[in-house]
């Protein structure tokens, strides 16, 4: 592993920020720390950077012990969630500072910012101040200056927090681009599920001082390992009573989570089979919210309360509308662990709605 953290203890007076963190991170990876406001992510990527000290556990880039050793010396870069871009700098003399600061000749620092300028494509910008630039510019220009002294490990904090939405989606795609092709040890904090899972290679999701789960997003998805993980990732219903449903026995756990994609609706002149009906619930429509390239629907199942998705191409529904309702799976739940229980009424059909 290229970054490791063995039992690392943090602690803010009575406040514990990083309660026993064991994390492993393989050479090239990008890595998202995902998790809620007060989860501690910031704290563990402030640690590595030696911003912060553990009060116990270790440190270690590259096979190096780092925990005393000064955060200029531990060769790592750093995108600050403001960029921290100099305002009275030129885009060029703020990709230059850094190697002034080393003292590097002049042609060698000359070099290295026209490579950084044609590698984040910031051509054309070099005699701008921070206050011309657009955010996503700025955020380049911010990126690239972590580059510039060629760390081996590059940290991101909410990297993407002060863009606005299109720029974003944008910027995604060219920073996991960018860090694949420099092939820079990643790691970035955010509390933006979607942007973990589209961006990360892998995903530590943290949770009051505590990691959940580390996993490939795919892994985090599909296979939830927590109750805290099956309810933060993806939209859900969490319910008590979930054994209400048909298909799904009472077990010896504390409630379920069910999201969007677990659960079907229709009307009884949709369905193309004709004995999918007696598996179905009887709901009705409390809410309907246009999400874009679909429906929100909250729907009412006998007092519970489930969220389902509907395209816009299908026909459409009202408010009060009662409707067939069919939970394929859910994530049943004890004090420590999520499981996938699947719908056994439902075992061998098929649904085919319209």
């Amino acid at each position: 592993m290229y970054v490791e953290l063995k039992n690392i203890e943090k602690s803010y007076g009575n406040y514990k920020a990083s309660d026993h963190i064991n994390i492993g991170i393989g050479k090239g990876k990008l890595v998202a720390l995902l998790g809620p406001s007060g989860s501690g992510k910031t704290t563990i990527l402030r640690m590595i950077a030696g911003l912060e000290t553990p009060n116990a556990g270790d440190i270690i880039i590259d096979g190096k012990r780092v925990n005393d050793i000064a955060p200029a010396e531990r060769g790592i870069g750093f995108v600050f969630q403001n960029y921290a871009l100099f305002r009275y700098m030129t885009v060029y003399e703020n990709l230059a500072f850094g190697l002034k600061i080393k003292k590097l000749p002049k042609k060698q620092i000359k070099e290295r910012v026209i490579e950084l300028i044609e590698l984040t494509g910031l051509k054309g910008l070099e005699k701008r101040y921070p206050n011309q630039l657009s955010g996503g510019q700025r955020q380049r220009v911010a990126f690239a200056r972590a580059l510039a002294p060629n760390p081996s490990l590059l940290l991101l904090d909410e990297p993407f927090a002060a863009i606005d939405a299109k720029v974003r989606a944008e910027l995604r795609s060219w920073l996991r681009e960018m860090i694949h092709k420099v092939g820079i040890t990643s790691i970035f904090v955010t509390h933006d599920q979607d942007e973990a899972v589209e961006v990360a290679d892998e995903i530590i999701i943290t949770n009051k001082g505590q990691i959940e789960q580390i996993a490939a997003p795919i892994e985090i998805y599909k296979n939830p390992k927590t109750p805290f993980v099956a309810e933060f990732i993806g939209q859900s219903s969490k319910i008590d009573d979930y054994h209400k449903l048909r298909g799904f026995e009472k077990g010896d756990y504390k409630g379920a989570i069910i999201r969007p994609e677990f659960v079907e609706s229709f009307k009884s002149d949709n369905v193309k089979f004709k004995d999918v009906i007696n598996y179905s619930e009887d709901g009705v429509i409390e809410d309907i919210y246009f999400r874009g390239n679909c429906l929100e629907v909250k729907l009412n199942v006998g007092g519970i309360i489930l969220t389902t998705k509907r395209s816009l191409e299908r026909r459409p529904i009202q408010i009060g509308e009662r409707m067939h309702v069919i939970v394929y799976r859910l994530y049943a739940y004890d004090n420590e662990r999520a499981y996938l229980l699947e719908n056994k009424d439902l075992k061998g059909k098929e649904l085919v709605t319209f």
